[in-house]
């Protein structure tokens, strides 16, 4: 695929955009994926491309709050694998589904996407709450190296997480910040620093796979990547002046317009 210094300009600042809403509210990849569709790559390769190029910022992000990831060797010994594992078995049920099928899903995907980013802060809310609740049943919560029932459900409800996350990803941080706030008992800041290295993992995991799969257009990937990564310096300065329900609501009713769209235009 050929792309001109137009089209290399539109991928950039789509890139840009998303790294921005990545930062502040999440839903980067409701951003980028259409862009590469809409530039002539196919859904697969457009899909690769975005996660591949999207990497760093969930580096970044981990990084940004490592400092809360200590002592935090036990929990993340046990679910980092299954988020790797779930982020290989997504990324292979991509690239062995084919092209039709996933076309096929693509609206789906994406509303679904929508509406898990749409129901971000209620879930947060309800985390909240569920935190700051007392005399929890130790059958049901554990906060230490995640043993019994809750660290079993942890582990599969991350491990299928995860899945949905190598195979397309947006909105599953939604999905793992659920499982880890029922399953544990502990700080939303906390949980939240579990939830960016557990999404890291499943992330890497898919993008390893998609590097070697001759679907990710590089020139591509590496500007969204350096975009991103600028997208995400900008949304971290400027977080507090923008308002993150306004911005969400924003991608939210993007996503809602392409799904439709998408699910219409083959009709």
């Amino acid at each position: 695929m050929v792309l001109d210094a137009l089209h290399l300009m539109l991928v950039a600042l789509a890139a840009l955009a998303a790294g921005f809403v990545n930062a502040i509210a999440g839903g980067g990849t409701l951003i980028t994926f259409p862009a590469l569709v809409f530039l002539g790559l196919s859904p697969v390769s457009a899909n690769v491309t975005s996660t591949v190029a999207l990497c760093p910022g969930y580096f970044g992000a981990t990084w940004a709050q490592r400092s809360l990831l200590v002592g935090e060797g036990p929990r993340l010994g046990r679910l980092m694998p299954s988020a790797l594992l779930g982020g290989l078995i997504g990324a292979l049920l991509l690239l062995r589904g084919g092209e039709r099928t996933f076309t096929f899903l693509v609206p789906y995907l994406i509303l679904a996407a929508s509406a898990l980013l749409a129901i971000q802060t209620p879930v947060k809310r309800g985390l909240e709450r569920l935190s700051r609740r007392g005399g929890q049943d130790p059958a049901q919560f554990d906060t230490g190296g995640l043993q019994g029932r809750a660290g079993m459900g942890a582990i599969l409800g991350v491990g299928c997480a995860a899945i949905y996350g190598g195979y397309f990803g947006a909105g599953v941080s939604v999905v793992i910040l659920a499982v880890l706030g029922i399953a544990m008992a502990d700080s939303l800041t906390r949980l939240n620093a579990l939830k960016q290295a557990i999404a890291l993992s499943a992330n890497v995991a898919a993008a390893t796979l998609f590097a070697f799969s001759g679907r990710v257009q590089w020139l591509v990937a590496v500007l969204m990547a350096l975009a991103a990564l600028g997208g995400g310096m900008l949304g971290g300065k400027l977080g507090g002046r923008i308002s993150p329900a306004i911005l969400r609501v924003t991608v939210v009713a993007l996503g809602f317009a392409l799904g439709l769209y998408y699910l219409v235009g083959r009709s």
